[in-house]
């Protein structure tokens, strides 16, 4: 089936050969980085014992995401989206030989660690504008909700996959075993990208349009300019954004994991991957059923439940409590992003659609690295358990005042057609 032949359902898009290598790619890919994050995060608290430290894992890689945000956008509307993916690709596997290579030289401390992080950061601030802007280039425009919602669901059984995978394989063969199947798997991601092809006319529209205007302030920031006209987009980029950054307990979890439930690197695992586990189900659901009306109040109903749960782990001393919460906190986090990714490709032009996604790129690595950063010292200057309810508590208030400040958002219906600006 071409890119542009209609589905007849949520499975339909599966007849699309480049959807789906693009997906098979992006489940690797993602399995690596959660194994990956595992692996750092367990050597990092190893050694200092300090959640601060913990929070510099996520201020590394989110420094490069708002230096290079501008000029990332328009390198993926300005050239080959897929051959940039394929490099990003294969630096991220160099970058996760470097990591080995530190492994065998811990008198450096964890310094260098965090350089490798900040040079991570730095691929990813190039890689995810033009994967995001990339995927509209393999399907037809109605078939973006599906397509986002699989997407999604590959992303998140990877991430609950790859956490405990991490941390079964660290016992036996240490964090250096981890780092070498990382390595092996974004090569793996590098040759997938290589087979995959986008729909030529759609693709030129965009370099053509960046290639004839140039390079200028006015081109640079025109996905800045986008979103903040937009305010559809703009507020359910910031919801996201300020409800995950105060929200997000993930970079604790080692510290949970060793200090407050006693559960050790398998325990840890199990707690990064079951956010996943809930997002995995409401994924497929909305993969097969794509949200038809309410999205928008449904989207800030989740994003407080969100909130919820977030206090319910924080408070937890039950392993399987916490469990129970972090599913109901990835199953809320997973309709939140799968109506962003929807609303921002149905209601963003091809010609900026790599600028945008850059956009987005820095508001989720604000609400992710950053968000860890903010945990991290949070839970330095409060404790553990403060931290991550009064982050809950603070989910909850934007909540409230994003339903204020964005009516537009908060009415939106359906998500099988653009909307209108407000």
């Amino acid at each position: 089936m071409s890119a542009s032949t209609p589905a007849t359902s949520g499975r339909g898009i599966f007849s699309n050969r480049d959807y789906d290598i693009f997906l098979g790619a992006r489940f690797v890919s993602s399995m690596a980085t959660q194994m990956q994050s595992v692996a750092v995060g367990w050597q990092i608290f190893s050694v200092t014992h300090r959640s601060l430290d913990l929070g510099l894992v996520g201020l590394a890689q989110f420094f490069p995401a708002i230096g290079f945000s501008l000029v990332t956008g328009h390198v993926a509307d300005r050239f080959d989206r897929r051959r940039i993916v394929l490099l990003c690709y294969l630096l991220y596997g160099l970058a996760s030989l470097g990591l080995v290579a530190l492994t065998h030289r811990p008198e450096l401390g964890t310094t260098p660690i965090y350089a490798v992080l900040f040079f991570l950061g730095t691929i990813r601030a190039f890689a995810n504008p033009a994967q995001q802007a990339l995927l509209p280039n393999l399907l037809a425009p109605e078939h973006f909700g599906s397509a986002v919602a699989w997407s999604s669901t590959a992303f998140t059984f990877a991430t609950i996959i790859g956490p405990g995978a991490g941390g079964l394989l660290i016992k036996p063969f240490g964090v250096q075993g981890v780092y070498w199947v990382c390595v092996v798997a974004y090569l793996l991601t590098t040759f997938l990208f290589f087979f995959v092809r986008a729909r030529p006319v759609a693709a030129a529209v965009g370099a053509a349009g960046a290639k004839k205007r140039g390079i200028s302030l006015e081109t640079l920031s025109a996905g800045v300019r986008y979103v903040w006209e937009n305010k559809m987009v703009l507020g359910a980029i910031s919801l996201d954004l300020f409800a995950v950054l105060l929200g997000g307990a993930v970079a604790l979890m080692p510290a949970f994991a060793q200090d407050i439930l006693f559960v050790g690197p398998n325990g840890m695992g199990a707690l990064r991957s079951a956010p996943s586990v809930g997002a995995a189900v409401v994924a497929i659901v909305l993969a097969y059923s794509p949200l038809k009306k309410r999205a928008g109040l449904l989207m800030f109903s989740c994003v407080f439940l969100f909130g919820i749960a977030t206090i319910v782990f924080g408070l937890s001393h039950s392993f399987l409590l916490s469990l129970a919460a972090l599913v109901v906190v990835g199953a809320t986090d997973m309709v939140s992003v799968v109506i962003r990714q929807t609303l921002i490709q149905i209601n963003t032009p091809e010609e900026v659609r790599g600028r945008v996604s850059a956009v987005n790129s820095v508001f989720i690595g604000a609400s992710n690295e950053l968000g860890e950063f903010e945990s991290g010292l949070t839970a330095q200057w409060l404790g553990l358990v403060p931290a991550v309810v009064v982050g809950g508590i603070g989910t909850c208030l934007v909540v409230i005042g994003w339903a204020f400040m964005f009516p537009t958002l908060r009415k939106a219906e359906g998500l099988d057609a653009p909307a209108a600006k407000a």
